[in-house]
């Protein structure tokens, strides 16, 4: 049936009601019970116990399916919890009650009150005495989705994606759940949850291309923060020396199966602790998100067998490239500058003027390393120049103590040694302008305030940021980071309307 005539159809319904006195959205019916509740009590009660059962339960949900047999209905009845099947018979709802349901679709919110029975298939099943329509659905629901048209639909328009898809709903439980473990763990650990500005007059603490706003009583602007970094810094400053926040990052850059201009990172600081404890805290906070969220530290992502089991493999960026990348000898491109650079552009990678070797290496390795890196494995040592705010490691100052987390191929985590020496840290970030290009405005964007609450001391300590969309979409088996946000940034399409 064309969707045009379905939607005839239920402007007739919906007429057809209002003619009848029936209110489309009314809010005057009281749920007392959930599907769950309803199966977990009951579920394995017989027939017979059943009979005896007096007690009366009330429950609302979205109409999924209907069955209709003339004087006579199922219907099964979708809430947060999951689905319940509801028997409607017009001996027991009366002419008028049973006439209302002959208007309902697919799509409409109802309320049930009803005793329960099992059917003849041993079904449990509300038996309903009293229906009231909770809200009517003006357009019929999506039977299924497939192609790459409907995949884009579900994203633009999420609430039917959540409304027809178990698996959907499913994946944002188990999300919920993952975060809230995650903070518990650091709770535990007496961690202090904290909220730092989403709003910076200067976005710092990572390198990323900013998306810019004005405040229009301040006459100022300012930018929606790349990462709390710098923030949370100064609060070990001021004396919190733990401390987490599950915050949101806005960077104005391109989007990906793994990037999204909007995303979640969890990011915590330790003081009195290095990158080695950190990348053990790492270790055993992911493994115990899989044991109580999974039931298990062995996981499945896209057809990849994953253990999450602690411990994981500890190798620096160097090694990584002669492990992974097929560095020979003959062919250091970790000891040699102009090898490196040969083999970066053999690789296609563009060679900037002025790049120093650490940052070719890290080129090099992103391109041939980190593809290969499919079990859990954390990358150390990375070059102090792609690493303005780590510590330099005490017996090779070219390299820091930092590490990066991976998994699948891909970046799940960045720790490191905090930087607490004010007067290096300034070097780094002047530096780091300059090559920039080392105009007013890139020096303008040095956070002088940092610096100065940097010279007031910060004991030692470490820090990471975990991409918890990312870690979501391993756990759950999703392809795409727009599987695992709810509303995931898309291109503008002015024919839908949301």
């Amino acid at each position: 049936m064309e969707e045009s005539e379905l939607l005839r159809q239920r402007r007739e319904k919906i007429k057809s009601l209002k003619e009848m006195g029936v209110e489309l959205f009314p809010n005057d019916f009281k749920v007392e019970h959930t599907s769950l509740e309803i199966l977990q009590r009951y579920g394995d009660w017989s027939a017979e116990d059943l009979q005896g059962l007096e007690e009366i339960f009330s429950c609302a949900g979205r109409i999924m399916a209907i069955r209709d047999f003339g004087r006579a209905a199922f219907i099964h009845l979708q809430d947060r919890k999951g689905r319940i099947q509801v028997y409607l018979r017009e001996d027991l709802l009366g002419e008028e009650l049973f006439g209302l349901f002959k208007k309902l679709d697919v799509g409409d919110f109802l309320g049930v009150r009803g005793g329960l029975f099992r059917t003849k298939t041993g079904e449990l099943t509300v038996e309903a005495a009293l229906i009231k329509l909770l809200a009517k659905s003006f357009h019929p629901l999506p039977e299924k989705w497939h192609g790459l048209t409907d995949v884009e639909t579900r994203y633009r328009q999420r609430y039917l994606d959540l409304a027809v898809n178990p698996k959907v709903r499913e994946t944002f439980y188990r999300r919920s759940e993952i975060i809230k473990v995650m903070k518990e763990f650091l709770l535990q650990r007496d961690f202090l949850e904290v909220e730092t500005p989403m709003m910076q007059p200067i976005p710092g603490g990572a390198v990323a291309r900013p998306f810019k706003t004005y405040h229009k009583t301040l006459d100022m602007e300012l930018y929606l923060r790349i990462a709390p970094e710098l923030y949370l810094k100064r609060l070990v400053i001021g004396g919190l020396e733990r401390v987490f926040e599950l915050n949101r990052n806005f960077r104005n850059e391109g989007l990906s199966t793994q990037h999204n201009p909007e995303f979640t990172m969890l990011e915590f600081y330790q003081s009195y602790c290095t990158y080695e404890d950190l990348m053990t805290l790492t270790e055993e906070m992911i493994g115990e998100v899989a044991l109580r969220v999974l039931g298990s530290y062995e996981i499945t992502y896209q057809g990849v067998g994953l253990n999450l089991a602690p411990h994981w493999p500890r190798v620096t960026l160097r090694e990584a490239l002669v492990q992974y990348g097929g560095v020979d000898n003959s062919h250091n491109i970790v000891e040699d500058y102009l090898l490196a650079q040969e083999r970066a552009r053999n690789l296609g990678l563009e060679v900037e003027e002025g790049e120093s070797h650490g940052e070719i290496l890290v080129k090099i390795f992103e391109e041939v390393v980190e593809p290969k890196l499919i079990q859990p494995i954390f990358i150390t040592e990375y070059p102090v120049e792609v690493s303005p705010l780590a510590r330099r490691k005490n017996d090779a100052q070219e390299v820091t103590e930092r590490f990066e987390l991976f998994m699948v191929g891909r970046e799940i985590a960045n720790g490191f040694s905090e930087l607490n020496n004010p007067e290096d840290q300034s070097e780094r970030f002047r530096a780091q302008a300059a090559k920039r290009g080392g105009t007013d405005e890139e020096i303008s964007l040095i956070d002088e305030g940092f610096l100065t609450a940097l010279e007031y001391g910060m004991p030692p300590t470490a820090g990471e940021g975990i991409g918890v969309d990312r870690l979501v979409m391993i756990l759950t088996d999703s392809p795409s980071i727009r599987d695992v946000i709810f509303f995931p940034q898309m291109r503008k399409k002015p024919d839908v309307s949301l």
